[in-house]
């Protein structure tokens, strides 16, 4: 099974933006807990991170064919995004959304708006790095039966 991890605008910076909400792990930390915790089910996972919304939509495009399932964390994109709503719907491979930080629970109003959830099969949020893991989890269940 091969899972593509997509994270948006901003992700890069982790470590460093707003700790206290966001944690204090980098990216490049997260990740390495990632590829440890998937291994458990014999995944191979690869990473893609950018700041600029036609590079998502982009990378989602190529997935098409390349992938069995998409793990998104498509930052600030996902109050605002239709394109990267319609790339998810675009292609045959199922997603799973993660936040790590709880959006329904922040004081901003707008991010309680989620558009590019509907394209997913669901939507994992406020466990930190562990929403990724969880995700990973959710992958194994929705394969199985």
């Amino acid at each position: 099974m091969k899972i593509s991890i997509i994270n948006g605008p901003n992700l890069n910076m982790l470590g460093a933006r707003e700790p206290e909400i966001y944690g204090d792990l980098t990216l490049e930390r997260i990740n390495n807990e990632i590829i440890e915790y998937a291994g458990k089910y014999g995944y191979v996972v690869e990473f893609f991170q950018s700041n600029i919304e036609g590079e998502i939509i982009n990378k989602i495009h190529s997935l098409n064919n390349s992938a069995d399932f998409i793990i998104i964390n498509p930052g600030a994109y996902t109050h605002t995004s239709v394109a990267i709503y319609d790339a998810l719907k675009s292609v045959s491979v199922k997603s799973i959304e993660v936040h790590l930080s709880n959006l329904h629970s922040r004081a901003e109003e707008f991010r309680k708006k989620c558009l590019t959830t509907g394209a997913c099969l669901g939507q994992i949020s406020g466990f930190g790095y562990k929403s990724y893991l969880l995700a990973i989890d959710a992958v194994y269940l929705s394969t199985t039966k």
